[in-house]
This record gives structure tokens, sequence and C-alpha cells, in this order.
């Protein structure tokens, strides 16, 4: 199958973009049967956003460390029958 250059509309800005035959032949060897929706500068600030820090976009609960003592901050809310460790502990325990 012969590719060609595409230019398809973005759906986030509405911009023209291509979609060169390079990305055709890495879609048609991944299986992907879709052609893509949006512009690499879209696609890339919708990874920025939903996947980038996931800390910023959970809310974080004050603890205080059962091994050290230190105050430190997870997501999700302590309960009084399991020890939470700060980052430095957890990981020293693993």
């Amino acid at each position: 199958m012969a590719f060609q250059d595409k230019t398809l509309k973005c759906k986030d800005c509405g911009n023209d973009f291509i979609f060169t035959v390079g990305e055709q032949e890495f879609y048609a060897e991944k299986g992907f049967e879709n052609e893509p929706q949006r512009c690499r500068d879209c696609r890339n600030a919708r990874k920025r956003n939903d996947g980038g820090d996931r800390t910023a976009q959970r809310e974080m609960h004050e603890a205080v460390c059962a091994e050290c003592g230190v105050t430190t901050q997870v997501p999700f809310k302590p309960r009084n029958d399991r020890p939470i460790y700060c980052r430095d502990c957890f990981n020293a325990k693993k």
C-alpha cells in the first residue's frame, strides 16, 4: 500500500496538520486503525495535562511516618489500622 501525506484537521485547535507517510507507516505497523485526531502540539499538551504530574491532580493528605516520625504527604486518606511511611522509609522497606 503506497501512502501519501494527508492533511487532517485537529479536533482540539482546529488547525490543519500533516499526517506524514512515515507516521502512516508506523500506524499501519502497529495495527492502529484510526487516524490521529490531534496535531502534535495538542497531543503533547494533552499528555502533559493528563498523565504528567499526577500528584498535582490528587488530593494529598498529611501523615506521620511510622518509621522515622517525619511529616509526609500521601495520596490516600490515612487510617489508624495501617502504618504510613515517608518515601525514604517506604523505599528502604522494599
